[in-house]
């Protein structure tokens, strides 16, 4: 079977809303094929970083592609975890606070942000044998994939899976911050002109609201299964 998966070297391109699960799935299911996982939204989270860091406004289209050519974005692989470097500085303990988060969202709207990370997203699945996760893998990033889904989840579950995270990373908030945080963002994905956040037309969905994430996991195992 092991044999099959890498000979295969399939592309698995995972899709949806913040707090379906996305992350935790696509790095089980990555883990369980023998597979890379690439974490697309920690690329856009590494741009919001630096656009905060510069003093920028994350809103600022003409600020923000200003300060694309100065950038150098790498990820790293060791083990299945990645790394996540900016200019040489080792970021990846910074991409998941609510601040970066929302200034993520933002950015991820400006054309110039989502053509300079493209061929980025592309060279590292290149290759096959990855799952990458993100908003628009299955209909921008990854449009040939071997296969794809879709995750959705019940906004109220979505909301305090997203806080308990935030909670267990030691930031502070209201679940009801929280709820409005993941509406807003819902908001811009969704309307956005550029890559908006849509199922691909043969994706499979999945709804997690009541699935454990073996459950969810097996799913798409089962799914997976029938292209090995």
């Amino acid at each position: 079977m092991a044999e099959n998966k890498q000979a295969s070297r399939l592309i698995v391109a995972i899709d949806g809303p913040a707090g379906v699960g996305k992350s935790t799935v696509a790095r089980l299911l990555a883990s369980r094929l023998g597979y890379l996982y690439l974490d697309t939204g920690a690329l856009y989270r590494a741009v919001a970083w630096a656009v905060t860091a510069s003093g920028r406004d994350p809103a600022d289209a003409e600020a923000v592609t200003a300060l694309l050519p100065a950038l150098s974005l790498q990820m790293q692989f060791h083990h299945g975890t990645a790394t996540v470097l900016v200019n040489g500085k080792n970021v990846t303990g910074d991409l998941r606070t609510p601040e970066v988060s929302d200034a993520a969202s933002v950015v991820s709207a400006i054309q110039a942000v989502r053509a300079w990370l493209l061929p980025i997203q592309q060279q590292i699945g290149q290759d096959g044998a990855v799952v990458a996760e993100g908003r628009d893998m299955g209909t921008n990033v990854f449009p040939a994939a071997d296969v794809k889904f879709f995750l959705e989840a019940d906004p109220t579950v979505r909301a305090q899976r997203r806080h308990r995270e935030l909670v267990a990373a030691g930031h502070s908030g209201a679940l009801e911050e929280t709820t409005a945080d993941l509406a807003g963002r819902d908001t811009r994905d969704r309307s956005r002109s550029i890559a908006p956040l849509v199922p691909a037309e043969n994706a499979r969905f999945i709804d997690t609201s009541i699935l454990s994430v073996a459950e969810v996991v097996d799913q798409m195992m089962g799914v997976i299964a029938a292209r090995l």
